[in-house]
């Protein structure tokens, strides 16, 4: 009777993987912890972290925060679905276009290539500056105060163009070649071959527009005047705004501040708003060790 071995692992790359769990797992606490601490906070009262600080359990517990953060839901989720709109139509329209601009720019047989490349690479040493930027939005674009003022502003970067262009020269020309051959047009080429091949790069890029997208306020603050297009930060941030001012008249008037909502209200509101980023994060993380590993094995 034979059987079937089984190898065993060296000793010390069992105690290696050992240390390397325990890191790991020691980095990812450390990294937890502030989270509790927001989640914690958020369902703490404002007077008992005025009093004793923040803890990772509510020693108090209120809802007073989210009470008040939700005061207004229909404005809330206005917001919430503009904001979602537009983080998940600017991120697929930014990546396609930087996508097949790169693609365009790592052609070998695009005699332009070198022009192109130092056109786009000059608007990252300069720029018009604030003044030029917001008289072509609002004067010769007339897009103040309309959807376009927050879709395009945030939709392509130069920088990522040029991440995927270096991430498009690892694909073989034998692919296009053989595409080529085969009848196959420049379109379909970079339709059906590169953009499943740049998976990688495409997640990594898609995950850091889709958090301009996500986190933008500025443009808001900018060229919106109609409530119905404040995006999720900019809500945010016109009602921390607000509790300040109430908070100041309160004072002056003598009546009491410390019910008020205001660093538990802060907590409440990175809550609101991180949720569907963190869930987002898992879904490309393994295109993120998929994109560490390119070009690290040659055949």
């Amino acid at each position: 009777m034979s059987s079937v071995g089984v190898t065993k692992k060296p000793l010390d790359q069992i105690l290696l993987n050992g240390a390397g769990y325990i890191v790991v797992s020691f980095i990812a606490i450390v990294c937890l912890l502030p989270f509790l601490l927001i989640v914690s906070g958020s369902f703490t009262s404002e007077t008992t972290i005025l009093k004793e600080g923040f803890s990772l359990w509510p020693k108090s517990f209120s809802f007073s925060a989210y009470s008040y953060a939700l005061s207004h839901p229909q404005q809330f989720i206005r917001s919430y679905l503009l904001t979602i709109s537009l983080t998940v139509i600017g991120t697929l329209l930014g990546l396609f276009i930087s996508a097949m601009t790169a693609y365009v720019l790592q052609r070998q047989d695009f005699e332009w290539r070198n022009g192109f490349s130092f056109y786009f690479y000059f608007t990252t040493l300069f720029n018009g500056g604030l003044v030029p930027w917001y008289i072509l939005i609002v004067n010769y674009l007339h897009m103040k105060d309309t959807y376009w003022a927050l879709l395009l502003p945030p939709m392509l970067n130069v920088f990522y163009i040029l991440i995927m262009r270096t991430f498009l020269r690892s694909i073989p020309d034998a692919i296009t070649e053989s595409a080529k051959i085969d009848g196959a047009g420049d379109f379909t080429i970079f339709v059906r071959l590169i953009l499943p091949l740049s998976k990688p790069a495409l997640a990594t890029i898609g995950l850091f527009t889709a958090l301009i997208y996500w986190n933008d306020w500025y443009n808001s603050l900018l060229f919106v005047q109609s409530d119905k297009l404040y995006t999720l930060q900019y809500l945010l941030y016109k009602m921390l705004g607000n509790l300040e001012g109430v908070r100041k008249i309160m004072e002056v008037s003598g009546m009491r501040v410390a019910d008020l909502p205001g660093e538990s209200l802060k907590m409440a509101l990175s809550i609101l708003v991180t949720g569907p980023i963190v869930f987002l994060y898992p879904f490309v993380q393994r295109f993120f060790v998929q994109g560490l590993t390119v070009g690290a094995v040659k055949g």
